[in-house]
């Protein structure tokens, strides 16, 4: 069991070909993925070089996914992703992200609960209570169907929103959104 708590290292040879160094054969993106998938950490590394390609790998997969249909990140998500790369806010993006699949991976009613319990630095981020707002309606958009989460709770509803007609809520939220996309991109 200890094996599957270090990373599953996989070195990349000349050649361009991955090695899967515990079961001793070729493996593909696909093949890491699917690692990925079944929860297993992976790093991969230069044979003669010794460099962490990783971060390039995970890169191509989600490239390659992207490509063939499967879209997790629309167009406009893409694109600010890009922008962030000669903007300010570059340092932050990393940190936001993170933050947001780790709450994503702890479970749904965590990451209502975190975004009003945690004292977090990005608090203090212009828009953070915009993007809190929004990340809330999109848990209860995504998670409302699933059994066992009901979404109720103090930390549940946003303070400002009132209970209500959840199109009218959506339609405020997006108009939030709007303005905050149009002042960041003053920045």
């Amino acid at each position: 069991m200890a094996e599957t708590a270090k990373p599953l290292l996989i070195k990349r040879y000349a050649s361009r070909r991955l090695y899967n160094t515990e079961t001793s054969d070729y493996v593909t993106l696909e093949d890491i993925s699917g690692f990925i998938r079944a929860g297993r950490e992976v790093q991969i590394v230069d044979l003669k070089s010794g460099d962490d390609l990783t971060r390039q790998y995970l890169l191509q997969i989600v490239a390659e996914r992207e490509s063939k249909g499967d879209t997790v990140l629309p167009t406009n998500v893409l694109t600010d992703l890009v922008r962030s790369y000669t903007s300010n806010i570059q340092s932050v993006v990393p940190q936001f992200l993170a933050a947001s699949f780790e709450m994503l991976r702890d479970g749904p009613t965590k990451v209502i609960e975190n975004m009003n319990v945690i004292p977090n630095p990005m608090t203090a981020m212009p828009g953070f209570d915009l993007m809190r707002k929004q990340q809330e309606a999109f848990m209860k958009t995504m998670m409302g169907g699933v059994p066992g989460w009901s979404g109720s709770g103090p930390a549940a509803e946003p303070e400002a929103t009132p209970a209500g007609d959840p199109a009218a809520e959506l339609a405020e939220i997006k108009k939030q959104f709007a303005e905050l996309q149009k002042k960041l991109s003053q920045l």
